[in-house]
Parts: C-alpha cells; structure tokens; sequence
C-alpha cells in the first residue's frame, strides 16, 4: 500500500482526488497540508485522513508518508517538489509542472539525483476517449493528421474557490496555463508528434486581473500536423476535440470529460462510420494506481517530469509570442 500526503488540500482535492483515493485497492492518504493548521485538522477529521500540517515540509518530512501529491497553486510547485525529493519521497506534480521551464529542469534534475519518482498529473492521458482517440489515428483510420483542435472552457466567476487564478504572481497566467495545458498535452499524447512553433493572440477583461481570460494558441507540429486550442474563462464547460486527417475526421464533443460518458465518432465523407461511447470516471483512481506501480516497480509511469517540462516550454514560448505578437520557437528540453 503506498500511503500519499496531499500538498495543498483544496478544491481539487476534496472534487477529484479524494474519490479517487477512495476507489483505489493500492494507494490511501495517510497525510495532508493546508495554510493553517486549523484549516488542515478540519480537512483530515472530514475525510478521516490521520496526520494534518500547516507545513509541506513538515509534510514530506513524516516517516507515514511515501509519496508527495503536489495541488498547491502553480507558484508553489517548485519549491514544494523539491521539499519532496530533498526528503526521498516520490512526487505526482498537478499541471502546470512550474511557472516557467527553468523552474522544471531543476525539479527534474533533482528527482533524478535522489533518484526518486518524479511524474505530473495529466489525468486526461487516462481518459477512455483519449486512448481511443490515439488508438484510432495510429491505426490510421484518417489517414496521416492534417488539423488538429482542442478547446477548453469554464466559466470562473468572481465567487470560484480557486481565487487565485487571476493572480499571475500565483497562477503563472490565465486560461492558458490552467486548462490550455491539457489541451497541448492531449495533443501531443494523441498524435504523438511534438510542437516546434506556437502563436498566442488572448484577451482579458475588468475580472481577469492580470492574467487573459481568453487565448487562442495555433501549434505547429513536427511532423506538419497544425493545431488549435481554444482557452477560456467566460464559457460554460466544453471541451471538443477533433482530428481531420487526410481520408477522415475523428471527433469529440466531450473528450476531456471525466463526469459523463464520451461519444468518439470517425467520420468518412461527412458521415459517421464508427461511434464509441467511452467513459472516464475513474481515471484519478487510474493516474494514482499507476504512480503507485512505478514506486513499487511493476512498471514506469507514463508522464513522467520530462513530459511536463516539455509542456512547459510550449507554454513560456505561447507568453512570448502572446507578448511579441509573433510566431514563437519552442525550445528543447535538453537534459
């Protein structure tokens, strides 16, 4: 059984990790943190959780814990992953990996030196409709991908719990690295291929603070593949996805998903050939069940801090261009 502390018991946490936790044969929260310990006792008596901190290094310092679950806001990812690995513990980082792609090398050198787990938390590489996806174009039944499309959207209103996503001090920036990260991350998963070029035109508005409440990210693909993504604060939830390939289209009204049952079409001449329904709703029991497996060996888990870092200089090159006005390389990760 590998027990987890949760880093930043918020939102995330008592929505999708907990029940997730709760469906796991392999994996239980022995531990959790919060800004105060008042706030943090009241969390662990609700949910039955038996140590609670106002610290996260007083957190992965305790001997009950085996691995660090990083929810914290984004600002706080660097230095509560590499309070993890100084104490050797495992650590599942919640997207985005950092606030900048400088701040990911050092996370992931570090876990490599104390030789511990290191992976980032994209759910939605779990996700029925997105293994599908992937299955479906590497079978080739579209042909080689010519237009690639994910959008996401939810609307955060003044009331939502997680305040500090306006804050670019906390958050890094808006919709974009909140929820445009899925999108860049299911892409990349689903054509397996790798942005070289991105460009950024975004908005914001009287309550986006200092962060764009709206951004519209063209990618360009290594292998000529070229995608949208399409970020949003001030929409209800959404999130399509489609393919268009040479001889077909692949399409999802609701790929990223993870409430409801998801229909994946293949389409030939405008017409559906092919409809899957798909359901997701196990996918953080998944994602933590896997982490577990690659703690204790049985095999490697598949998003490793690589990939965020990846992810992440696809995001420092959208802000540039968002900035520039123009069309921005992606520089490589070099280990």
């Amino acid at each position: 059984m590998v027990r987890y502390g949760i880093a930043g018991f918020g939102l995330h946490a008592v929505r999708r990790l907990m029940p997730g936790f709760s469906r796991s044969k392999n994996c239980t929260v022995t531990a959790l943190s919060r800004r105060t310990m008042a706030a943090a006792r009241q969390s662990a008596a609700a949910y039955r959780i038996p140590l609670a901190f106002d610290s996260v290094a007083d957190l992965c310092a305790s001997p009950e814990v085996d691995a660090v679950l990083v929810t914290t806001p984004n600002s706080c990812h660097l230095s509560d992953v590499l309070a993890a690995v100084s104490a050797g513990k495992h650590v599942l980082c919640e997207k985005p990996m950092g606030m900048n792609a400088a701040e990911c090398r050092q996370m992931v050198r570090a876990a490599r030196e104390r030789k511990v787990v290191f992976g980032v938390a994209h759910v939605f590489r779990f996700n029925e409709s997105v293994l599908k996806l992937r299955d479906l174009l590497a079978a080739g039944r579209i042909g080689a991908p010519v237009f690639a499309r994910c959008e996401f959207s939810f609307f955060a209103g003044p009331n939502h719990a997680r305040t500090w996503l306006h804050d670019a001090s906390l958050a890094g920036a808006g919709p974009i690295f909140d929820i445009g990260v899925h999108c860049i991350d299911t892409l990349r998963f689903i054509l397996q291929d790798e942005v070289v070029r991105v460009g950024c035109t975004a908005s914001s508005d009287a309550r986006s603070g200092d962060v764009e409440s709206v951004a519209s990210l063209t990618l360009e693909f290594a292998k000529g593949t070229i995608g949208t993504v399409l970020v949003s604060f001030r929409a209800q939830y959404r999130t399509p996805l489609e393919i268009v390939g040479q001889t077909g289209v692949l399409f999802s009204e609701n790929a990223l998903n993870v409430d409801h049952p998801v229909e994946v079409q293949l389409r030939h001449d405008g017409k559906v050939v092919e409809s899957v329904t798909t359901a997701s709703i196990n996918v953080y029991t998944q994602q933590v069940d896997a982490f577990a497996d690659a703690i204790e060996g049985r095999s490697q888990f598949s998003i490793p801090g690589e990939d965020g870092w990846r992810n992440q200089e696809i995001l420092d090159a959208t802000l540039r261009s968002m900035k520039s006005g123009r069309i921005e390389a992606v520089d490589r990760v070099r280990l």
